[in-house]
């Protein structure tokens, strides 16, 4: 082994354990946000989340078994299963994050609610749990098993894993609210669309990027202008028209959410025929996606 091919074996195993740390680091961080959602704002006013966390606060709230017991024990089945579905790293993060937020729902148990005001309560334990949830899935693990059995099902029966998702969730609902009545029920799915909220701003971040392709024979002028005015790279490519077999350039580019109206605008001035799509994209790494200085 040459001393570049040695160096190059530290610096990887360097960013390895920084990696490793990160993500231990992160997964912690989130499953205590977590706990503090749940025992600090939702537990103490008798307001659920979905999912297998729905069902421990139910079954909690029947035996008078601490909650953190039962997030531990009904998530093990899914250990197995998210290791067989998606892997081994998969597995020990979420065993590791579903650890953590058992003690520190255990922890957290005694401490009084920061507020009764169910309204509050519903708005900021969602917020907080979101966000715990969404740190945790972004940094590569899970802190409920109901989406890794949702692949599982939807592998053997015709419906999308959102929809299974969202039939365990209204049998959760209904169920809780036979035990903390209806208004409490309802006061849960408000928690929970904005704990779902929450975790999708976590995962694909504020700043919100956006594919856009264009399609237009002024594809010059608007590309150009693009990177005048907004400052970020296009690439032209090859396309033919499926109908017409005329061939076109497309105009490929990536922005943020902000920079929507003044692109939009770019276009219609240059050719107000031009055809226009615009996409979310959920992660931008690599290339040139940086913004350069616009004089």
């Amino acid at each position: 082994m040459t001393e570049q091919e040695s160096l190059l074996q530290k610096k990887h195993r360097r960013l390895t354990f920084r990696r490793l740390i990160k993500r231990i680091l992160f997964i912690f961080i989130g499953a205590v946000m977590m706990a503090v959602g749940i025992e600090i704002f939702l537990v103490p006013n008798s307001i659920m989340d979905g999912g297998i966390v729905g069902i421990s606060i139910i079954l909690s709230k029947l035996t008078g078994v601490k909650l953190g017991l039962y997030l531990f024990l009904l998530n093990i089945p899914f250990f197995y299963l998210g290791y067989k579905q998606i892997g081994k790293t998969f597995a020990l993060s979420t065993v590791f994050g579903i650890a953590i937020l058992s003690i520190a729902s255990t922890f957290f148990h005694p401490i009084p609610a920061f507020t009764e005001d169910i309204l509050l309560a519903a708005v900021f334990g969602g917020l907080a749990l979101g966000a715990g949830v969404g740190i945790v899935i972004r940094y590569g693990g899970s802190l409920d098993g109901t989406e890794i059995l949702a692949i599982l099902i939807n592998k053997k029966l015709p419906f999308s894993v959102g929809e299974i998702v969202m039939f365990f969730n209204i049998f959760i609902f209904t169920w809780g609210g036979f035990v903390f009545g209806w208004d409490r029920a309802m006061y849960s799915v408000l928690a929970y669309f904005i704990a779902f909220k929450t975790i999708d701003v976590v995962i694909q971040g504020l700043d919100e990027s956006k594919s856009v392709w264009i399609i237009s024979d002024q594809y010059q002028e608007i590309g150009e202008a693009i990177i005048a005015r907004l400052g970020r790279g296009v690439t032209y490519l090859n396309g033919e028209g499926a109908y017409t077999g005329d061939h076109k350039k497309v105009i490929f580019c990536v922005i943020n959410r902000l920079e929507e109206a003044k692109l939009k605008s770019i276009v219609e001035d240059m050719d107000d025929s031009a055809f226009l799509a615009v996409g979310d994209i959920a992660e931008v790494r690599g290339g040139r996606f940086k913004k350069r200085n616009i004089h």
